[in-house]
């Protein structure tokens, strides 16, 4: 019997990438397609040489590339990436590329480039992990995946989300212990 196609957007990869077309972090969805790293380089090779030239700064685009639909944003030398297969809505890619880039300019206090975004890596790889899990989209509201990277809801005593990344908690939190056992 046939598998019915599933009514649920999914996506086959989150990709990020430097200015110069080299992996900073890429989440693989699908079991079936890229399953080596010398078949994901490729793709993420081919894939950047096709997009470094356009001006995806303002608006994400979309193209057609390589029978899949990929939509597309870039943030100062960071460049984002939403691939899915042609089936899929753009408009809800283009939302699920929207929460990975406005969560990692919350989390990252505005200041995405790759550096920060290497010193924060973490922070951008659970976001990723809240936007999608298994290729299914669970969430593309930028503040909630901000608010559940640094573990934190709306009225936990804790401060608003730009006081402090779950980073800087856990330095502060190491800083503390060690004046407490140097006593």
């Amino acid at each position: 019997m046939p598998e019915a196609k599933s009514c649920m957007p999914k996506v086959k990869a989150m990709i990020v990438l430097d200015n110069e077309g080299k992996r900073i972090t890429v989440k693989y969805y699908a079991k079936d397609w890229a399953t080596s790293v010398k078949e994901q380089s490729n793709f993420e090779r081919s894939l950047f040489a096709k997009t470094a030239r356009t001006n995806a700064r303002g608006e994400a685009e979309i193209i057609m590339f390589d029978n899949f639909v990929v939509v597309y944003k870039f943030i100062s030398d960071v460049y984002f990436y939403v691939v899915s297969s042609v089936d899929e809505n753009e408009i809800v890619l283009a939302q699920v590329l929207q929460a990975l880039t406005e969560s990692s300019q919350i989390l990252l206090r505005s200041s995405v480039d790759k550096r920060s975004v290497l010193e924060n890596l973490d922070l951008i790889l659970i976001a990723m992990d809240e936007i999608i899990d298994g290729g299914i989209i669970f969430e593309t509201d930028s503040q909630q995946v901000a608010s559940r990277v640094t573990m934190r809801g709306k009225d936990d005593g804790f401060g608003n989300l730009s006081d402090q990344t779950l980073s800087q908690a856990f330095a502060s939190a190491k800083e503390q212990f060690s004046k407490h056992m140097l006593r």
